[in-house]
């Protein structure tokens, strides 16, 4: 689950992680209010979940409260394009207006999991304000590395982090209390991403966190209800949302074959046959070991509501999920649904004949397929009619 700038800098503030001051606001006349309240120059931000806000026109700085309102005014409503969203853009319906900051110096500070090594590692990097896939990929020795033990990073990392960035003695001790109190922060809350970029310190030696983004972890989201509030779903695609309703898994792709799977592995290896078979998938949804033949209804109808999809491959491995139970709903989807696009079907493991039967009695025109590569073959072929 992603969040909002402003969310983030919330959190990392009851971490004690400096923030810059600042509100989010809705709508004209509250960026106005907000920018009086701050006083003198102000920074007007998009609040869409998407980088590169700034190379698309959506980070302004005002000199007054009369200029924040105007930036304010053309940005709310605006379709934002930038190299995350994709061409279709993000309409911005909340900013984050903040004060603006002396900035000496740029950092990078980010927290992820390595799964090599089974444990989050902290990435710090004196080149802050740019992509750090970008730094990585020209320049890697930049980036410093610590894991974390036990969960935290102890001071000694951190003063290591700050001495090999180059911070000066002076903000020494604000920016080891910083990176610990951001390590707190991603542990406590179960996040996947913690990153703050830019990582800045002033011309009078503090530091901020100028930027910031977290990712939680879904699956551990029942631990923290609070934060299950700051989801907004305005910002995720409708029908990864419908999905989730339903405790599925939806992700949509560009191309035209529509596939349910249970299980990611199967997931991946269902689009890579699709495409070694020379089509596109167009999505896929995880129904999961142990859905129901209501679910397996929902996702196909899920599934079909993308208008791209001209044919759907359901690769299914019976197990806890068992066949007859997937074509019962499958059976179903297409009575209740009244589907028109082809369905291949692919099936192995507990009661595969029962279900195989099932399909073949239903009176619908199901393409049973023998294996893997033959149902993908099949319907690439009926997705190109």
């Amino acid at each position: 689950m992603k969040i909002h700038e402003y969310q983030a800098k919330a959190l990392l503030a009851q971490y004690h992680v400096p923030v810059p001051r600042g509100e989010v606001v809705f709508s004209v006349e509250e960026a106005r209010a907000a920018a009086e309240k701050i006083g003198g120059s102000v920074v007007v931000k998009a609040q869409i979940h998407a980088g590169g806000r700034g190379k698309g026109g959506g980070v302004k700085v005002a000199a007054n409260a009369t200029e924040a309102a105007d930036i304010a005014k053309k940005m709310l409503g605006m379709t934002l394009v930038t190299h995350q969203t994709g061409p279709e853009g993000r309409v911005v319906e909340r900013l984050l207006v903040e004060e603006t900051l002396p900035i000496s110096r740029e950092l990078y500070l980010g927290i992820v999991l390595d799964r090599v090594q089974g444990k989050p590692i902290f990435m710090a990097s004196a080149a802050g304000g740019m992509e750090i896939e970008e730094v990585a990929a020209k320049t890697p020795e930049l980036i410093l590395k610590e894991a974390l033990e036990d969960g935290g990073l102890a001071q000694f990392q951190a003063r290591k982090l700050a001495f090999g960035m180059g911070i000066p003695g002076p903000s020494t001790n604000a920016a080891v209390a910083a990176m610990t109190a951001l390590a707190k922060a991603y542990t406590a809350t179960d996040a996947s991403l913690a990153e703050i970029n830019p990582f800045i310190l002033t011309q009078d030696g503090k530091v901020y966190a100028l930027d910031a983004k977290i990712n939680f972890d879904d699956n551990a989201l029942f631990r923290h209800k609070d934060l299950l509030e700051l989801r907004d779903t305005n910002e995720e695609d409708p029908l990864e949302v419908e999905a989730s309703k339903f405790g599925l898994n939806y992700i949509k792709l560009d191309g035209t074959v529509g596939c349910m799977v249970n299980g990611a592995g199967l997931a991946m290896a269902t689009m890579d046959i699709i495409k070694y078979a020379g089509g596109s998938p167009a999505n896929f949804l995880d129904v999961g070991g142990g859905a129901n033949a209501e679910q397996v209804k929902n996702a196909l109808r899920i599934l079909l509501a993308d208008k791209n999809v001209r044919a759907v491959l359901i690769n299914i491995f019976g197990g806890i999920l068992r066949c007859d139970t997937l074509a019962n709903g499958v059976v179903a989807a297409a009575r209740d649904l009244k589907i028109s696009v082809p369905i291949v079907v692919r099936m192995e493991g507990t009661n595969v004949e029962q279900g195989r039967q099932i399909l073949l009695d239903s009176g619908f025109n199901f393409t049973v397929g023998t294996d893997m590569r033959d149902a993908a073959e099949r319907v690439v072929k009926l997705a190109a009619r």
